[in-house]
């Protein structure tokens, strides 16, 4: 049974979509051009592909807990499509304990999910209902989160390397969805999601926001994202501020600039703070920076310039990421000593980091920095594997684990887990 014909939903009207028919002929720009933009010479890369998996529930056996999602409604687990032994991510939401609003978000996330053809966007092809539960499945992602390896093996930052290739997938997403007319305020480290292939995804669909108005794309709009007491520590002030100004796809750079300081440290940045005094100091022109001292004067790189006056660049006092305590959960550990890095990771996080929107560059520009050029264009098996050391994707070492429930049978209520419940933020396939 179709998700939109869902007894469980309201009887509201659902309008057709004409956006879909508009934008298609530039979705399969992009697959066609992206897709050999960064490659991998070894076999496996369809099991990121799904869209051949049966919409039954009886054909899926739910494996161990990923996580939680949209406000803790969703449960995260792997599974195996009985048929076909594949490994998929299943999103499981009763649809009985949403509210209105968020059955309008779940068909939202779902609508969108057809409109969108990225190959770094995490859309959801395959979605059933059964009984009063929404299945939603995408490809499992082997590695999971940039949250996730942050917490298990890089707890005091990943290599710069490693973030490259992440930062270079998330900013063709980024680019994709800003050309056609979206912002997706939502880009954090839990968002961003590696499959065991190697494929960097953006997930996080529930918090994009349309800037098209009356068939034309406008600069600027005004919602505040539903939820976003979590997303406040990578919010831009102007996001934050809800001025008459609004705030653009410019946003969402800001909030790349505070994944980056996240991924190099471990730790979020403001997280240490009260959320009136996080947003008192983002209005003031509080921006992070690294905790050492760049190598060399920064200047221009790869084409972009960037002040290194605070009062040119409208940039206030700074809060260095090393000297924060606090972090998006209790268990990433303080780094113990500060790092070195690069003078092109340095201008990156300055860039996006801008007080002003119109200071920042685009995605597009960015992705001609300097600092990623250290991003292969193409990986073999080897350089990949160690490019990730030490992390293992899942269902290397046991595919066959025994399942939390074989094939279920149509319940309103989801299935149960011995397995302790994650915290959202571990993987979030929202």
């Amino acid at each position: 049974m179709s998700f939109l014909d869902c007894s469980c939903i309201s009887p509201t009207q659902v309008q057709p979509i004409s956006i879909e028919d508009q934008y298609e002929d530039i979705s399969h720009q992009y697959l066609s051009s992206d897709v050999s933009e960064c490659t991998f010479t070894w076999g496996g890369a369809g099991s990121d592909d799904i869209t051949a998996l049966s919409a039954n529930s009886a054909h899926y056996q739910l494996l161990s807990e990923l996580g939680k999602g949209f406000n803790n409604l969703s449960q995260v687990r792997m599974a195996r499509h009985t048929p076909s032994r594949q490994l998929v991510a299943v999103k499981n939401t009763n649809l009985d304990e949403c509210t209105e609003d968020e059955l309008l978000q779940l068909m939202n996330e779902v609508l969108l999910s057809r409109l969108f053809r990225h190959p770094n966007l995490l859309t959801s092809r395959l979605v059933f209902s059964s009984c009063c539960q929404l299945w939603v499945l995408t490809p499992l992602m082997g590695y999971g989160s940039a949250d996730s390896l942050l917490r298990t093996f890089f707890p005091d930052g990943m290599r710069e390397s490693l973030i490259a290739y992440l930062l270079h997938g998330v900013l063709k997403a980024l680019q994709y969805l800003h050309l056609m007319g979206y912002v997706h305020r939502g880009v954090k480290a839990s968002h961003i999601l590696l499959s065991g292939e190697g494929r960097v995804y953006l997930s996080g669909l529930h918090s994009v926001y349309s800037m098209m108005r009356d068939g034309k794309k406008v600069r600027t709009v005004f919602d505040m994202p539903h939820h976003s007491p979590t997303l406040l520590p990578w919010l831009s002030p102007e996001l934050l501020r809800q001025d008459l100004h609004g705030y653009g796809v410019k946003s969402d750079i800001y909030s790349l600039g505070i994944v980056v300081c996240e991924l190099v440290s471990g730790r979020v940045p403001f997280q240490d703070m009260p959320p009136t005094q996080m947003l008192l100091q983002k209005l003031r022109g509080s921006h992070c920076c690294l905790l050492d001292v760049a190598p060399s004067p920064l200047g221009e790189l790869g084409g972009l310039k960037v002040s290194r006056s605070g009062v040119d660049s409208g940039i206030g006092e700074s809060v260095a990421t090393g000297s924060l305590t606090h972090t998006a959960t209790a268990e990433r550990p303080q780094s113990p000593a500060p790092k070195n890095h690069s003078a092109t990771l340095h201008n990156l996080v300055q860039l996006c980091l801008q007080q002003q929107p119109d200071c920042r560059p685009s995605a597009s520009t960015l992705l001609t920095h300097a600092f990623f050029k250290q991003v292969k264009r193409h990986h073999t098996r080897d350089s990949f594997l160690s490019l990730m050391y030490p992390a293992v994707p899942l269902g290397v070492s046991s595919p066959d684990d025994p399942p939390v429930s074989c094939s279920p049978t149509p319940s309103c209520h989801p299935p149960t887990s011995a397995i302790a419940h994650p915290t959202e933020e571990v993987w979030d396939f929202s």
